[in-house]
Formats: structure tokens, C-alpha cells, sequence
């Protein structure tokens, strides 16, 4: 229709849990939201639907999908129901199931996203980073080999030389596509090399990121994880980031600046290093009072708020 508004695009890139309160806050700021999402999860009930039927892993897409949605709504319950018990039932989230259906029906996992995500009414798209069939891989500190998603994310230790089997898999077209037009892109919060790290490591991400005339944030965790980030302040994330091919492409790192006992370290020697690097650095205290290791939704909102404008 002619002269009708067309809102902002905003990607947020990543996978975990951190993600979704990205995607939240680029739809309250009234963003036209976009998900690029890891494909190398294969824990728990994604890696058994991965192992059994061979199809791309749903649990970070479903989690996507529904902090997209009306969380209160019956299909958004539905798909975050977690079966207690049951053999063959026990540990999948309903999401996931509903996702392998419609793959199984539609013989296309972008078409079953796409599907899931209108049984839910999302508000925004969820695009996998490739299709693949990837494995991620590493070093532990000690250079001993580490294969699995799952392994590494219950590392002993820092991680080294990560790397996806096979090496540089093919973009998703769509997801460079959504990377290309966006005006805002948000990478992280996430695990650092679990989450966020396997999006760079196909090929053509960190090059459309580069490429992108975009506002580019990187949200830095405001808690380490214990064996994958030990020891790593919030310097040593952004060093990591930029190491994988996000030379150049970091316009505002936003870190959490409150200490705590298991907080990213981030105080003014810190931010200075950060700043060496090229981006803005803006802190703010983002945890989540009843979670520490976590964002809170609100403080995230106030300081991406401030950081787009």
C-alpha cells in the first residue's frame, strides 16, 4: 500500500537462551524481527530428534518462535510443555515434536518453522544460519579434542580452535538475505562458542556482517559459564568475536558493569581495552535481580533502547 509505514528490520543472531530476550526487545522497540539461529545444538531433546530422524536440531528455533508470541497464550504453552515421563516422551518439549511433524509433512525444515511459527502467531522470523547437518568441535585447554555441542558446553576449560564438521558449511540464503537488509543487528547474549560462534563459522555470516551498513551490537554476557568461558573477561569476548571474522564489525559493544561473583568482568580497565578494539563500549547494570547470571528483560530493553535510539 502506498505512504504504509514499514517498520525498521532488526536480526538478532545466536541461540540459547539469551536470544529470545534479544528478539523481545526488537519487537518492543517496534523492529520488523529476524532470528539467525545455530544449527549445532545436539543436547538433550534436540539431539535425540537430530539422532533419531535425522533432521536439524528445533529447540532453539522453538524458543525463538515462542518469545516471539503471546507467552501466555494455549500454543505457546504447548510448545514450551516439557513431557516429565514417559518412554520415548521424557525430556522432549512438545515444540520440538510439533517441528519434526511438520518437516516429516512438509519435507522442509524452513517450511516447518515458517508453519510453527503460524500456529503461534509470531511476530517476526526464525531463519536457521544453514542447513547443513553441522557438529561443532574444539580444543580443550589442555589441546585434548572435544566433539558435540553438548560436550563443549560442559567443558573442563576454556576452548580452543572451534571449528564446524564439515568446515564452512553453506549460509541459509534467507538468513543473508535478512542480515543484508537489516538496520540493526544484534549478536548475542549467548554462549560464547556454543551459541554464538557457529553462526560465524558458516560461510558468508561474518562477511554479511561485515558488508552490513547496519548498527552493529555485540550484548556481552553478564555471566561466565564454568569450563567455556572460565577466566575470559569481557575483552577477551569481544577478542574472540572479533577473531572469527567480526574484524571491523562490532559498532557498540554493550557490557554489565555491576560485579558479582561469576560476572564477565568489565570495569574501566576493561571497557578501555574493549574501546582499543574499535567499537563503543556502553555498561549499564543488566542482570536479572533474580537470576544474576542472566539479563533482565527490562534493563536490556533500557540500554538497547538508548544504544538504537
Amino acid at each position: 500500500m502506498s505512504g504504509a509505514f514499514s517498520a525498521r528490520k532488526g536480526v538478532a543472531i545466536g541461540g540459547g537462551t539469551g536470544l529470545p530476550r534479544v528478539l523481545r526487545c526488537l519487537l518492543e522497540l517496534g523492529f520488523d524481527t529476524s532470528a539467525v539461529v545455530t544449527m549445532a545444538d545436539d543436547g538433550g531433546s534436540s539431539g535425540l530428534l537430530r539422532e533419531q530422524m535425522g533432521m536439524l536440531p528445533p529447540g532453539d528455533i522453538r524458543n525463538c518462535l515462542v518469545a516471539m508470541a503471546d507467552a501466555d497464550s494455549l500454543p505457546a504453552q504447548l510448545f514450551q510443555y516439557r513431557f516429565p515421563q514417559g518412554e520415548g516422551l521424557a525430556g522432549h518439549a512438545l515444540g520440538n515434536l510439533v517441528i519434526a511433524a511438520l518437516t516429516d509433512l512438509t519435507q522442509s525444515f524452513p517450511d516447518a518453522i515458517d508453519a510453527a511459527g503460524g500456529l503461534l502467531d509470531s511476530q517476526g522470523r526464525v531463519l536457521p544460519s544453514t542447513l547443513a547437518d553441522v557438529r561443532l568441535s574444539a580444543k580443550d585447554a589442555a589441546g585434548r579434542p572435544i566433539s558435540g555441542q553438548a560436550r563443549l558446553a560442559h567443558s573442563n576449560g576454556p576452548l580452543a580452535d572451534i571449528e564446524l564438521e564439515p568446515g564452512f558449511p553453506k549460509a541459509y540464503g534467507p538468513a543473508l538475505e535478512a542480515i543484508a537488509s537489516a538496520e540493526v543487528i544484534v549478536i548475542g547474549p549467548g554462549s560464547l562458542f556454543t551459541s554464538i560462534l557457529p553462526n560465524l563459522l558458516v560461510e558468508g555470516v561474518s562477511d554479511a556482517i561485515r558488508r552490513s551498513e547496519a548498527l552493529r551490537v555485540y550484548v556481552c554476557n553478564v555471566a561466565n559459564q564454568r569450563g567455556e568461558t572460565s577466566g575470559m573477561d569481557a575483552f577477551d569476548h569481544l577478542r574472540t568475536l572479533i577473531d572469527h571474522g567480526l574484524s571491523g564489525a562490532i559498532d557498540v559493544a554493550l557490557v554489565h558493569d555491576s560485579p558479582t561473583p561469576s560476572a564477565v568482568a568489565a570495569d574501566a580497565s576493561v571497557r578501555e581495552r574493549m574501546a582499543s578494539l574499535g567499537p563503543k563500549v556502553v555498561s549499564a547494570d543488566l542482570s536479572d535481580p533474580g537470576d544474576p547470571n542472566r539479563h533482565s528483560q527490562d534493563k536490556l530493553l533500557a540500554a538497547l533502547r538508548e544504544v538504537i535510539g
